[in-house]
């Protein structure tokens, strides 16, 4: 089995070098930050002196190869960003998946993998290593419901995941542009062309497929897929309808950003889990130590992995999608999904219909055509 997943997991990294390398050497992108829109930098002409024109042609010809060499460092960068996004993520969702076979508690496990990530950041921050983001009140109060929707996100995925096959989880969660489409027409009054309405149609067509020939199908993992669905697309909208051309508080990049709605979330989920699933957590934890499936020392690495892997793939994922273009992000996304898919099947030894595996193809290649034609009109409307 572990040769298998070496095996997909090889065919990532490949996939993502393949990514990155379709770049141009001197194409890079500015960086994203997640949740809203934003407008690269435009470049600054250079100022040439007069009697210096010899100077300055000796001097490109001479940085060329530097130049060149600086394109290749940055491709393989890119390339080692999406290898360990897809790293991160498989093992975050195999991870994840023995946590929640282990002790049936989504509520726990999920607030546990949120806090993990504060273990990681907070030292940066107090060290100096990594600035840490100055926000007074107000800015706070304008973060919030994002955060509310970024909880909804993690806790409807991680109850899905339990409920159900990974692979089901994830082919349901494809279908996240449907909800965006709907939210952003309902809420922010934005009509999108034909062509992007259009690629909707497979993704619809392939989730129900999906949904009716899985072997696993349970309605909670179909319920808690769409929360998570219906938490991401909210997420968007709010983030453009609240931050967009703002600059809330001093040193929120993206990675910082992610690190802030990570800390909002882990003090909403903590009285929330403390409501539904009480202290239950600890005592299936003892119970489990005792029935011999687990020693403390093992079970207790189980879910910090889940939640380090989870905060590491996320924060990653920013470090990946910053340098590349949109195209390249969607075709990456895409990759990443079935990867994911193929991945946990091997792992878990999920079967999967032949009906299953049809609708999940159409699913996932429908949101890629999504993605391109959402750039495709983004691109003629600028």
């Amino acid at each position: 089995m572990m040769k298998r997943i070496l095996v997909v997991l090889a065919l990532a990294f490949c996939s993502a070098a393949t990514q990155a390398f379709a770049l141009k050497p001197s194409g890079r992108v500015a960086k994203k930050a997640p949740f809203s829109k934003v407008v690269a930098p435009k470049a600054a002409a250079p100022v040439i002196k007069k009697g210096n024109s010899l100077r300055l042609s000796a001097s490109a010809a001479a940085e060329a190869p530097k130049e060149e060499s600086g394109g290749l460092m940055e491709s393989l960068q890119v390339g080692g960003y999406f290898a360990l996004w897809y790293l991160f993520n498989i093992a975050y969702n195999i991870y994840n998946k023995q946590a929640l076979n282990a002790i049936d508690y989504p509520w726990s496990i999920a607030t546990i993998q949120m806090a993990t990530g504060i273990l990681y950041f907070a030292p940066l921050w107090l060290l100096g290593i990594r600035k840490a983001p100055k926000l007074n009140m107000s800015e706070l109060k304008t973060l919030f419901p994002i955060a509310l929707c970024h909880t909804g996100v993690h806790v409807g995925a991680v109850i899905a995941l339990g409920a159900g096959a990974v692979s089901f989880a994830h082919i349901v969660k494809a279908s996240e542009p449907v909800v965006t489409c709907a939210l952003n027409a309902v809420l922010l009054g934005q009509i999108l062309p034909v062509k992007v309405y259009a690629t909707l149609i497979p993704i619809i067509a392939g989730v129900g497929i999906a949904s009716m020939k899985e072997l696993s199908f349970t309605m909670l993992a179909l319920a808690s897929a769409m929360l998570s669905n219906v938490s991401s697309a909210a997420r968007g909208v709010l983030s453009k309808k609240t931050m967009s051309g703002k600059q809330l508080g001093e040193n929120l990049d993206a990675q910082n950003l992610y690190a802030v709605l990570t800390a909002i979330s882990t003090c909403v989920l903590i009285p929330i889990t403390l409501a539904l699933e009480g202290t239950g957590f600890f005592t299936a934890f003892k119970g489990v130590v005792a029935k011999g499936d687990f020693t403390n020392k093992a079970l207790a690495t189980l879910m910090f992995l889940s939640g380090a892997t989870y905060y590491a793939y996320n924060e990653v994922a920013f470090l990946a999608l910053g340098k590349v273009n949109p195209v390249t992000h969607a075709v990456g996304n895409t990759i990443k999904r079935v990867v994911i898919i193929v991945a946990s099947v091997i792992a878990f030894k999920t079967p999967m219909s032949t009906g299953s595996i049809i609708g999940s193809s159409i699913a996932i290649a429908g949101t890629l055509l999504y993605s391109l034609a959402m750039n495709a009109a983004k691109s003629k409307k600028e």
